[in-house]
């Protein structure tokens, strides 16, 4: 499954709300983008949120960029 989402870094507290209206998800993560600290907390809060193993979540596109597309193994 992919998914598209909103990454807030920095945030006070950590969660993913949705889906939206428009099918995606926002992501709030306290790490800092920085090093990829944000890209990994992403990944472990949605893995989380699908009760998947972390190693099923990984981002395809937007690594750098605080929208992302994220794919999301069976």
């Amino acid at each position: 499954m992919k998914i598209n989402i909103k990454v807030h870094a920095r945030s006070k507290r950590e969660r993913v709300l949705g889906p939206l209206p428009d099918g995606s998800y926002k992501v709030e993560v306290k790490s800092p983008p920085v090093e990829g600290a944000a890209n990994e907390a992403v990944c472990l809060l949605l893995a989380e949120f699908f009760k998947k193993p972390k190693r099923a979540v990984r981002i395809l596109l937007g690594s750098t960029n605080s929208k992302k597309v994220v794919e999301i193994d069976d």
